[in-house]
């Protein structure tokens, strides 16, 4: 078909009668009924045979198989080997192409496992695919005693995709992985249950006010004697020693905050900071109350 389409094109676009915009367009015409027709091309598969070997190479079945109808279930012992060959072709023109994806399907229909492994093919078309059951490969499903579905897929960017059942396939039952040492641990496990311990027992009131008491009764003492003793302070608030007193007040200030919002290196520079006036502070008034004293004297 494509040939056919280049012909005609070569005996439009050469006479010289038609105008330069005309043979254009009519190229542009044609390419696209070309890609048209390459994409409207389906693939097929030519001279399709299967073929069964025991372990000491005597063939224990072979035959053609055909695309309308599926052959008598085939069966593979624990080291037989199944071939398989065929060509990938254009349905119409029967050439021998390479798609772009080739692959077997094995899928187990009720336990709905399956498998897909890749076939290489030639740029003629030929393919060849091995499965040694002494040496099974990665893709091959777990299986059991049911049948495996084997289909051909091919995939191509040119030409429409296929899918053809080819046979159904027994062989041996898997084994069953070994448990992995950790799978316990993924396992479910019970329900955790949350169990709260009951509410705290409050102390009578009575106990609670006799403790209270015990806890404040020495500030009492001390605030009685305070009261009994009466101590004056009269130079507190004067202007040498005023300045030692809000210093000290600063530090309760510090340690408040720090019980309240500071860390620990926070408390330690704003202390170290607060301590050189503090210092001159602190030996201006023990010097003024030397004075003091000494002028008494």
């Amino acid at each position: 078909m494509w040939r056919d389409t280049s012909s005609a094109l070569k005996a439009l676009t050469s006479s010289h009668s038609l105008p330069a915009t005309m043979s254009l367009a009519l190229r542009f015409v044609f390419a696209l009924l070309a890609v048209a027709a390459a994409h409207a091309a389906s693939l097929s598969i030519a001279s399709p045979r299967f073929t069964i070997t025991a372990p000491d190479a005597s063939q224990l079945r072979s035959q053609q198989l055909s695309l309308t109808e599926k052959p008598d279930a085939l069966t593979l012992g624990q080291a037989d080997v199944l071939k398989l060959t065929f060509q990938v072709v254009e349905q119409e023109e029967g050439k021998g192409v390479q798609p772009h994806q080739t692959f077997l399907r094995f899928h187990d229909e009720v336990t709905g496992e399956e498998g897909v492994q890749p076939v290489r093919v030639t740029p003629g078309g030929k393919a060849k695919f091995e499965l040694n059951m002494a040496r099974p490969p990665t893709s091959l499903p777990p299986t059991t005693t049911n049948p495996l579905k084997v289909s051909l897929i091919l995939g191509s960017f040119t030409h429409s995709p296929a899918q053809y059942e080819l046979f159904d396939l027994y062989v041996p039952a898997s084994q069953s992985p070994p448990a992995h040492p950790d799978e316990a641990a993924f396992a479910p496990r019970p329900e955790i249950t949350h169990t709260f311990r009951p509410e705290q027992r409050i102390p009578a009131k009575a106990v609670s006010a006799f403790f209270a008491a015990f806890v404040f009764w020495p500030w009492l003492v001390l605030v009685g004697f305070w009261f009994e003793i009466s101590p004056r302070v009269p130079h507190l608030f004067s202007p040498h020693t005023l300045p030692f007193t809000v210093s000290l007040a600063a530090f309760e200030v510090l340690l408040f905050w720090y019980w309240v919002d500071l860390r620990l290196g926070q408390v330690l520079l704003y202390g170290g900071i607060l301590a050189v006036p503090t210092a001159f502070a602190g030996k201006q008034a023990l010097a003024k109350a030397s004075e003091r004293r000494l002028g008494r004297k």
